[in-house]
């Protein structure tokens, strides 16, 4: 049964994840955080990966470049700052936004503290998602390539 259950939850992306791509991943145990999430972007040319579970999110960040993820507060085995961990020693992490149904100033606190980019509160607001995602690919782009601009000048100079 477990194979079917992967089948039904195949990913389903809004546009094939590549290079220049701005690519979300979604990471929920719940259908309707994905379905939310889609509902919101799939007009656009993002690409969305909906992910259920920690190990097979840290499985997609080694194959696409992400560039923002969504991450439910609560994973079932496990929570956003074990994704947070996961990331944070990477070169150029994907900017980390924590999804909640009751985003209290203890989480906006901890999570932003710890170096999340947002939080979000549920029911996502279309508006929110969208300033937000665009603001943590922004703040991703310019910690790439910020870097290498500089030690292009650096190099250079």
């Amino acid at each position: 049964m477990r194979g079917q259950r992967e089948i039904d939850r195949a990913p389903v992306a809004t546009a094939p994840p590549t290079a220049g791509r701005l690519t979300v991943l979604s990471l929920s145990p719940l259908d309707e955080d994905h379905l939310s999430i889609h509902a919101i972007i799939g007009h656009s040319a993002w690409a969305h990966l909906p992910c259920y579970e920690l190990a097979s999110a840290v499985a997609l960040l080694r194959q696409y470049d992400i560039s923002v993820i969504l991450c439910a507060e609560h994973l079932g085995h496990g929570k956003w700052i074990d994704l947070l961990n996961q990331i944070s020693v990477m070169p150029t992490p994907p900017s980390l936004i924590v999804v909640s149904s009751a985003a209290d100033a203890r989480l906006w606190a901890e999570a932003l503290n710890l170096g999340a980019w947002d939080v979000l509160e549920k029911p996502l607001d279309r508006r929110e998602v969208i300033r937000s995602v665009k603001s943590g690919w922004q703040h991703r782009y310019d910690q790439a390539y910020g870097r290498t601009i500089a030690k292009t000048l650096k190099a250079a100079g």
